[in-house]
């Protein structure tokens, strides 16, 4: 796989579900490597996201095509807001933003667990794990 493939989604599996359990009752995950935190990643109903993003998800479980080619590059997660992960472990996708000229400041990032999708509205300052259940 070279950094710009994303990883089969159907190869992800339930880490994410462990992480946004740990989210949802308040605890925190120890079980990250490197000790990361994830005291810096909210949460969000798949349902609450826009409809741009909703899109870009149905693209990133598709396979493709993306409107952009950094799509599917690998997110270095240079900020530390994501828990910590080996290098190619998430990568990013745009996230439409209607009038913007540019790709704009919102992108979905994917970890490689099944479902670990993360939401970013301001280019990386904050994030937001999808729950793909409500």
């Amino acid at each position: 796989m070279t950094s710009c493939d994303s990883p089969p989604r159907a190869a992800r599996t339930g880490a994410a579900a462990a992480l946004l359990s740990a989210l949802l009752v308040g605890g925190t995950v120890s079980a990250t490597p490197a000790g990361a935190a994830v005291s810096a990643v909210g949460d969000i109903c798949y349902s609450a996201l826009p409809a741009q993003a909703h899109d870009t998800l149905d693209l990133i479980e598709q396979g493709g095509p993306y409107p952009f080619e950094q799509d599917g590059t690998v997110f270095q997660n240079r900020e530390g807001l994501l828990p910590g992960q080996p290098t190619g472990y998430y990568h990013e996708y745009t996230v439409i933003t209607p009038g913007s000229e540019t790709r704009g400041a919102r992108r979905i990032v994917t970890g490689e667990e099944h479902r670990e999708d993360y939401y970013t509205a301001d280019h990386y300052a904050s994030f937001d794990l999808v729950d793909h259940g409500c």
